[in-house]
Order: structure tokens, then C-alpha cells, then sequence
């Protein structure tokens, strides 16, 4: 379920993005409201491996990447990584996810907030060792404003922006052409131009064929294997501090319970799960000696998503999604026949929370629920006569419609996620007792048949970060593709004229209790059009050695995830273990991590009116 993950996603996007609580929004849009980044003090001494003097932190991961260039990247694994590379002009606080300092150690706007000036910090360095500065972050801008091929992943952010300029090394002024309540959260990630400028179609260039690769962020990637590893060691010069580990490494393991047997036998210090530990997986790893289970609310929600009858942005239909599912009442009819109590219990084993709206309850203020007139609540009875209405009656054990056809359905299933095989299950159960007929698609690469809109439902998914501007982008008419079978934002092809309406209005709004509730319209239309259904919010459920690991953060850092955060806390606050592991006792803690050190950081996540051109990742990659 893709950050940008990645799609996914996003993420992901795959980038999903990133969505502030109240008070914190209306404390990081006001003008002269924040403040400016203090470093913090020099990283402890650190563990020294025995055999090559240096220690190293290795995560294994499921997910392959899809590029490391900032402008193309989307899947979560991919953005999860350029956000150890490169600086963003502002970052989350881990503790409430409120903007702090990244880059740009302040920023200000107009009295009519039409035009933004951030304050360039002095202190930041490429790890070439030329100065990190505001010309930067403008070339980059511009890029993403005048190149397609480098507004892919991104574009969204920039895309009300009129003009942006560097009157000085440490000044940079972004003129806007409408208010943009998303400008403390430009999840951007910001390039060396003197690098930059020499590509040239930004559309094909991966950025992975020169190591090291030239970044000012927390970490210097050095080497990478396509599907085998991703290397990357400490900056020593990053501004907030160096890295405790002195090399990170993410290895790629396809199948999670070999990633799983490598943690217990201490080949890796993390593992991150596929995008979580199964029950399963947990439950063999807990009270094992220093092994540690972080589990905490998740970002992500689990969803059902139908296909409407795939389109281009200028209306041509392609694709041979069964047209049944044009008519509303059939996806109701389809919801109302889920009973996600039994998922919540019998597939998550009690590791989610059951959904509802289209923001997971840990983002309080944008979170939803429907009334209770509203609830598309287990109702197959209610299903049955939604069917009947629609014209889908009961033939022997069949629904047939009016042109004699049974109602058979497929719905694309990812071959390597087991909740989606288990769901599955259940579905072709509780849909043939309604008489509907539901074939499983489980597949490696679910984006090709998607992308080609051969389908009718699909397990879709995405992580949402604090400003839920991007995740709601991408139901907008300007997500969808230019041409058949495009990449594209998209999620499911949905385009509607008073949805695009609330989009605007949403990303207009500087007020953040106003904002909120348009928000709330968004996804209560959502909800009712049936399009999707969010089925649960999965927790995080991960791992790490404690012999290896002394303490990480995780975000929030009251309890929440490492892997896959929104910023680099998790990676850059690691401390490695002393070797001493009488106090690293195996046990499920549910809050997760001590945290060695607080730190701050910023980023709120932009949209835009335009939704830039993007590849389908699989739900398990958005961001």
C-alpha cells in the first residue's frame, strides 16, 4: 500500500505527504511564527565494529527501488532514502509533526501570503564541500516548474508557484499566483545545481551510476545493487549533527521470513516487514533474547478501491473495468457485504484498527468518521436489496443484469502481501453469498493491468503524512493520465467536478480549523461515492536487534514507526549498541524506542493544483 510508497506510495510518493495538526499548522503558517534550527551537539562516541573499525546499521527492507533521483522516486523505499540524502527546506518534528527547521531556518510570508522568503542557513554543505546555498533550492524549483521530466514525482508543489528567485546566498522567495495553505511543508527534496544542471533528460536519469553521490543530508549514498542493497555512509558534515552509525545499509529481502531468520541470527539489525510483520512473524520473534518489537499506530490505511471506468484527463475511456461498477449502488452494495471486524481480527489479528475515514486516527485533525445514517456498516441484507434496485437480481445462486450476464468481478491482488490473500478469502465468501462472482488476481506487478485500467477492484493503500494534501490530490480530474495506459497520480481514475471544488478550496485555506473542515467534505464524499473503502489503519509492526541497536526514535516519539518516517530521525538518531547485552532483554513494546536524543525538524507537505505525471507503484510502495 503505497509514500510514495510510494504510487506509494506515491510512495511515495510512492509520497504520500504530510499533514499537521491544528495548532501546529496555524504555528508554522503564521507569519514570524517559527523559529530557527539550533544543531545539535556532537553525536556520542560511537561503536566500533570489531573486523572493519566502523559500525553499520543494515535494515532489510521488501521493497525495490524505482529511482534515486529525487524528481522521479516515489516509491517509499525510494523517498525514505532521498530523505537521508538530500536536505529539505523544512522537516516534522518528531515529537507532534509540526515544521521545524530543515534548510531554511525560517520562513515568512507577504501580508497577503502570496509571496514566501525563507531564510537559507549558512551551515550546510554539499558533501563535495561546496556551500549548500538559496540559488539551490531556486534552480531546483525552476526545474520542476519548466521540465516535465523533473516535475514527475513532485510537480504538485510547485505548480501555483509564479515565480521563485535567489536575491542572496541565504535568501529564497517563492511569488505564488493563489494562497497555498502548504508552504511550510514544500516536500521537496533540494539538489546541488553545479551536479544538476549537467543532465539532461530528467525523465531517464536514475542518478545511480556515479557514487558517492553528491548530497547535504544526514547521510552520503555510496553504493547500490538493483533489488540487492543501497549503501550509504555518515555525513560528517551534516548541520544538525553526524550520523552515530558510520555506514546504513538496506538490503533487499523478497521473501520476509528469510529478512525475519536473518534478524534472529543477527545478519541484520531491522527488519521492516512487507510493509509490516505479519502476526505470525511477530508473535515467533517475541520474548527472544535482544530482539525488540516496535509496534505503534500507523500512518497507513488498507483499502478497497474500484475502478469507475478508467479515463484519460480529456475524457477518453480505455480499459475493461466491468461497467457495473459505474453505478453507485453496486459499490455499496459491495462495502456493506465487508465485515472488517472479522479482518481486523482474524488477518491483522488485532495488530489495526478498523476503518472508517480516509486519514488515519493518528492524524487527529484531519481524521473523519461517518454518522451513523451515514456508516456503510456490515449490512448484507442492506447489500442484497442495493443489488436488486441496481438491477443485479438473483438468478439460482447468481446476480445477473439486465442484459443477462452473472455478475463476476476481479480484483488485483499483491502475489507478495499476504493480507491481500487472506482478504481475498474472505471477499470471494461474502460476495458469493450475495451471488457475486470474484475471481483473486494475485500478481508480482499489479501497475501494468492497472495503468491499463484491466480491472475492477483492486487492494489499494497509501501512507499519509501530517498534511493530507497530496493523498487528496490524487482524486483530483488533474491526476489523471494525458494519454491511455499513462503513468500518472491517479489512484483510481476517480474525476469530479464539486470534489475538485473542495481541493481548491482546502489548499487555499490558511485557517487551519477551516481547512480541516473542507477536509472533512472531501472525505465524506469520498465515503459515499463508493469508489473506496478504507478496510483498517494497520499498525507498524517492526523489529531490531537491541545488541546492535541501543536506541533509535520513532515517530511520534510517544509511539510510532522507524521505518519509513516522515523525516530521518529513526536512521540518524541510531545508536549503536556497546556490545554489552545484559539490559537488551527481548519483549513487544508497544510505544517502542527510548529516544538518546530529541531533535527538531520541519516539513509540511505540499500540494498544488496540478498533479505532476507519476509512475503506478503497487499499494505496498506509495509513500
Amino acid at each position: 500500500m503505497v509514500e510514495r510508497v510510494p504510487p506509494p506510495s506515491a510512495q511515495p510518493r510512492s509520497r504520500l505527504r504530510v499533514l499537521l495538526a491544528s495548532g501546529a499548522a496555524a504555528l508554522a503558517l503564521a507569519a514570524g511564527s517559527v523559529v530557527p534550527g539550533v544543531p545539535l551537539g556532537a553525536a556520542p562516541q560511537q561503536a566500533q565494529a570489531a573486523d572493519s573499525g566502523k559500525s553499520t546499521l543494515t535494515v532489510a527492507v521488501a521493497q525495490s527501488v524505482d529511482s534515486l533521483s529525487p524528481f522521479l522516486a516515489q516509491k517509499l523505499m525510494s523517498t525514505s532514502i532521498t530523505r537521508l540524502m538530500y536536505d529539505f527546506l523544512t522537516n516534522y518534528d518528531p515529537k507532534d509533526n509540526h515544521a521545524v527547521p530543515g534548510l531554511a531556518t525560517k520562513w515568512e510570508p507577504s501580508a497577503d501570503k502570496l509571496t514566501w522568503t525563507y531564510t537559507i542557513r549558512p551551515d550546510s554543505k554539499w558533501s563535495d564541500g561546496q556551500q549548500a546555498t538559496a540559488e539551490d533550492a531556486a534552480w531546483t524549483f525552476n526545474k520542476m516548474m519548466t521540465d516535465e521530466g523533473a516535475a514527475q514525482a513532485n510537480g504538485n508543489f510547485v505548480a501555483n508557484f509564479k515565480k521563485v528567485t535567489a536575491p542572496s546566498p541565504t535568501q529564497l522567495v517563492i511569488e505564488l499566483k493563489e494562497p497555498q495553505a502548504t508552504m511550510a511543508a514544500l516536500d521537496v527534496p533540494i539538489v546541488p545545481k553545479h551536479v544538476w544542471e549537467k543532465v539532461g533528460d530528467f525523465s531517464k536519469f536514475n542518478n545511480d551510476k556515479a557514487f558517492p553521490i553528491v548530497g547535504n543530508g544526514p547521510f552520503v549514498l555510496t553504493d547500490y545493487k538493483v533489488d540487492q542493497y543501497v549503501k550509504l555512509k555518515a555525513n560528517k558534515d551534516f548541520w544538525r549533527g553526524k550520523p552515530k552509525f558510520d555506514e546504513l545499509v538496506f538490503k533487499t529481502y523478497k521473501d520476509q521470513d528469510a529478512a525475519v531468520a536473518a534478524l534472529r541470527k543477527g545478519e541484520v539489525s531491522f527488519v521492516a516487514g512487507s510493509p509490516a510483520l505479519t502476526p505470525a512473524q511477530a508473535a515467533s520473534l517475541k520474548g527472544e533474547k535482544n530482539i525488540k518489537i516496535n509496534e505503534g499506530p500507523g500512518r497507513r490505511f488498507f483499502a478497497l478501491a474500484t475502478n469507475p471506468g478508467a479515463q484519460t484527463k480529456d475524457g477518453k475511456k480505455f480499459g475493461n473495468g466491468n461497467k457495473a461498477l459505474l453505478d453507485q449502488k453496486v459499490r455499496q452494495a459491495l462495502f456493506l457485504s465487508v465485515d472488517r471486524k472479522t479482518i481486523i481480527d482474524k488477518v491483522f489479528q488485532g495488530h489495526a484498527v478498523e476503518g472508517q475515514g480516509y486519514i488515519p486516527p493518528r492524524f487527529s485533525a484531519y481524521h473523519w468518521q461517518p454518522t451513523a445514517e451515514q456508516s456503510l456498516a456490515y449490512d448484507p441484507a442492506k447489500a442484497a436489496k442495493l443489488l436488486d434496485e441496481a438491477g443485479y437480481r438473483l438468478k439460482g445462486d447468481q446476480r445477473v443484469g439486465k442484459d443477462g450476464k452473472p455478475l463476476d468481478l476481479r480484483i488485483l491482488c499483491h502475489a507478495t502481501d499476504p493480507n491481500d490473500k487472506a482478504i481475498g478469502k474472505y471477499l470471494k465468501e461474502w460476495w458469493g453469498k450475495l451471488g457475486i462472482g470474484l475471481k483473486v488476481d494475485c500478481l508480482d506487478n499489479v501497475s501494468v493491468p492497472w495503468y491499463a485500467g484491466e480491472y475492477d477492484l483492486a487492494f489499494d493503500g497509501w501512507s499519509v503524512n501530517p498534511d493530507p494534501d497530496f493523498v487528496l490530490g490524487i482524486h483530483t480530474c488533474a491526476a489523471l493520465p494525458a494519454k491511455a495506459k499513462d503513468s500518472a497520480t491517479t489512484d483510481n481514475f476517480i474525476c469530479d467536478k464539486k470534489y475538485d471544488e473542495l481541493y481548491k478550496k482546502q489548499l487555499a485555506e490558511y485557517d487551519p480549523a477551516k481547512r480541516a473542515g473542507i477536509v472533512n467534505e472531501m472525505q465524506s464524499w469520498l465515503y459515499d461515492s463508493g469508489y473506496m473503502s478504507v478496510i483498517a489503519y494497520p499498525n507498524a509492526v517492526e523489529a531490531y536487534r537491541t545488541d546492535q541497536i541501543k536506541s533509535i526514535t520513532t515517530m511520534p516519539e510517544a509511539a510510532g514507526n522507524i521505518y519509513g518516517q516522515d523525516g530521518y530521525w529513526s536512521w540518524w538518531s541510531a545508536a549503536p549498541a556497546s556490545g554489552d547485552s545484559s539490559d537488551s532483554s527481548g519483549g513487544s513494546g508497544s510505544t517502542g524506542v527510548v529516544i538518546g536524543i530529541i531533535v527538531v525538524v520541519v516539513v509540511l507537505a505540499g500540494g498544488g493544483l496540478f498533479i505532476a505525471k507519476r509512475r503506478r507503484n503497487t499499494a505496498d510502495d506509495r509513500e
